[in-house]
């Protein structure tokens, strides 16, 4: 919802699940360390939506980067993809229903550390 208001583009958690399978993706989860290490999207790295710098993404800024952080209401995931954008990154992504959607949608989840 924010991230279309953003001017930012979403992404379902079925269609990254299925981009996932084709090519490589950057996923930032912007949650708390504590809720990335109870669940996160296979592969996620955690990063603070307003300190991390654009070494964290990727070297390509073409990339194709997803932001989430935990239901549809939350605002930290479309800010720091806005974030990204500002620093050059042309593919990035929001998926904004979070990690709560991606587990109500029976996708496998990644936890410890």
């Amino acid at each position: 919802m924010f991230a279309r208001l953003m001017g930012l583009q979403s992404i379902s958690p079925a269609a990254l699940q299925e981009r996932m399978r084709i090519g490589p993706v950057r996923l930032v989860d912007v949650n708390s360390p504590q809720s990335w290490r109870t669940a996160r999207v296979p592969g996620a790295v955690n990063l603070d939506p307003a300190a991390y710098r654009a070494d964290d993404l990727a070297a390509d800024r073409d990339a194709f980067v997803v932001f989430y952080c935990s239901n549809f209401m939350c605002r930290k995931a479309p800010n720091a993809a806005r974030r990204a954008r500002g620093m050059g990154f042309g593919n990035v992504h929001v998926m904004s229903a979070g990690i709560r959607g991606w587990i109500d949608g029976g996708l496998p989840t990644e936890s410890g550390e």
